[in-house]
């Protein structure tokens, strides 16, 4: 029973289903990408561009290159840093030492 409704099957907004109604495709050309647990990963690129020289492997994460003899190392973890340590890798002792006496003298400027 047909109830007269055009867009039955598809979502509102969602655009032609069919490629000839969609325009031509831009031609693309895949690569193939290695990494070190051996999984292959072939996305596609636009022909004209130049591929990048890694891809994340979407099975595991690790970084993929494309020769398949050498894939790309797995990252080494960077131990946890503080908040604090970051901070002290932007500023030396004096530099805090400095801002320190900022703050409190402007604390104490208030409570005055």
């Amino acid at each position: 029973m047909a109830t007269g409704n055009a867009i039955r099957g598809t979502r509102v907004g969602s655009g032609p289903v069919r490629w000839a109604e969609r325009g031509e495709q831009a031609p693309r050309r895949s690569v193939t990408y290695w990494c070190a647990n051996g999984h292959v990963t072939e996305p596609a690129f636009a022909a004209e561009i130049t591929a990048p020289d890694t891809w994340d492997c979407p099975r595991c994460g690790l970084p993929a290159g494309q020769n398949e003899q050498a894939p790309p190392e797995r990252p080494r973890p960077e131990p946890y840093k503080t908040h604090l340590a970051y901070v002290k890798e932007r500023r030396s002792e004096a530099d805090g030492e400095a801002i320190l006496q900022e703050a409190l003298t402007r604390l104490r400027q208030r409570r005055n």
